[in-house]
């Protein structure tokens, strides 16, 4: 396959541009099919019905993939600075301390693109960023994350990622970047939003990286590095400066000695890193960021009646690394498919502290804060067009459960206390819009590892596609 890049680090955009259009082809008459076969006269006969359920369950995934790598072809000469040079903010999130969009940001480095050629650099920590303020929140952000507590989030480069719109996590930053020296005479295009699953992804794709004491962070290691052994191992002086060394050497690499071989999978990557939360991205020009939104780059809470997702966003409230040790589950069931074209599903979401008791002497209290328990301030949305009801929750200790607003979207928050070995478990009804064509997914704030910890049982009843 054709080399793309040039020896000192130019991307050949030519072909990019020439396979976009192919994909993009190839994805619409792909989508037109599966369209038609859903559109089938349903059958009767159980064989028949089995066959085509299974016939339309492998076609919609194929289908899902080649759309999400178009999507993906569809940004890359943007992002790349195809027209002219562009400049993001680079947010590098520790999900050990969970914020809404994934967690804690560590450092901000600078991703430069311009006509194929990616430079990366500047990697400042948020103690460099903290004395320039706050990203400018709104009156309900302000109630949520900091008035309510227990918490009371800054919003200052740290707790950007508490919002679980990136579009929100983006203003923030550039507010603060326009009064830093070394942005307030640079424009910023946008935002990336990476955490340690994304760079150990790459790894696998762009090869290892060596910290200065020679260990090797491979595409098995470097999220639990991240997350978990970079905190007991390390001291705290160092931390920042091997997140931001793993960040630049792995994003760095992601388009250098590229072929279209790797760049498929680096695209088929940035789509799957994409949907759990793992990579995000943001542009402020609004023609860019419809193509980036539309191909799913932009995480959000629910918004498509069509594609119906409950949003489940969580926020540590105990200063510590515990998020590393809170493991997330949860069992979406189909229970019916209404003549409207709506559908209603149970869901139950279960939070599980695996801190064991005989752990907790060998940790510090930088990594279990006050006593390894997790304090999870809980955001659920329901899906766009849809509702919730019959929420109830057991085991550890719910407190402060209301339905508020946030932005202009209904939410049923809440604080869950977790002792280590201790459960907590939403439950709760689903109602989606009459426009749903899909079964219902969950979005929510990413783990520290690839498996969202989502079954899903659809076997009740067909969506009826009206």
């Amino acid at each position: 396959s054709a080399q793309l890049s040039s020896g000192d680090g130019q991307l050949n955009l030519q072909p990019i541009l020439e396979a976009q259009k192919n994909i993009a082809t190839a994805n619409q008459s792909l989508q037109q099919q599966v369209q038609e076969y859903q559109q089938l006269p349903k059958a009767h006969i159980g064989m028949v019905k089995n066959a085509y359920a299974t016939g339309n369950t492998q076609l919609t995934k194929m289908a899902d993939k080649v759309n999400q790598l178009s999507g993906t072809f569809q940004i890359l000469p943007d992002f790349l600075g195809s027209d002219q040079p562009r400049t993001y903010a680079l947010m590098a999130m520790t999900t050990s301390e969970e914020r809404s969009s994934g967690g804690l940001i560590g450092s901000v480095g600078v991703v430069t693109t311009d006509n194929g050629k990616i430079s990366i650099g500047d990697f400042r920590s948020d103690g460099e960023y903290i004395p320039y303020g706050a990203g400018d929140p709104t009156e309900d952000e302000q109630r949520i994350f900091r008035q309510r507590g227990p918490l009371n989030m800054s919003f200052d480069v740290r707790d950007l990622a508490v919002y679980p719109d990136t579009s929100r996590s983006a203003e923030g930053m550039r507010a603060i970047w326009q009064r830093t020296p070394w942005g307030s005479n640079t424009q910023l295009d946008g935002v990336l939003m990476v955490d340690p699953v994304f760079l150990q992804e790459l790894t696998k794709i762009s090869g290892n990286v060596t910290i200065p004491d020679g260990t090797v962070l491979t595409g098995d290691n470097t999220a639990e590095f991240l997350l978990n052994k970079v905190y007991v191992d390390y001291p705290v002086s160092m931390q920042d400066a091997l997140f931001a060394q793993v960040a630049e050497q792995a994003v760095g690499s992601m388009f250098s000695n590229i072929d279209l071989a790797k760049l498929t999978k680096v695209a088929q990557l940035m789509g799957s890193m994409a949907e759990g939360r793992h990579f995000s991205m943001y542009a402020f020009d609004e023609t860019a960021e419809k193509t980036i939104s539309d191909a799913g780059f932009t995480a959000q809470t629910p918004s498509s009646e069509e594609h119906p997702q409950v949003g489940v966003y969580v926020t540590e409230q105990n200063p510590s690394k515990m998020g590393w040790y809170i493991h997330r589950t949860s069992k979406v069931t189909r229970s019916t498919c209404d003549n409207d074209g709506s559908q209603t599903y149970h869901v139950e979401y279960t939070m599980t502290n695996t801190l064991e008791s005989s752990q907790i002497g060998a940790l510090t209290s930088y990594i279990l804060g006050s006593g390894g328990q997790g304090v999870e301030k809980t955001l659920i949305y329901a899906p766009a067009g849809g509702s919730i009801s019959n929420l109830k929750t057991s085991g550890g200790s719910v407190t402060e459960s209301r339905q508020e607003t946030l932005n202009g979207k209904t939410v049923y928050a809440s604080n869950a206390t977790i002792a280590p070995g201790e459960s907590v478990t939403y439950s709760f009804d689903v109602t989606t819009s009459t426009k749903a064509v899909s079964d219902l997914t969950i979005d929510q704030t990413p783990m520290g590892w690839i498996d969202s910890g989502v079954t899903t049982d659809t076997a009740a009843c067909s969506i009826n596609r009206r």
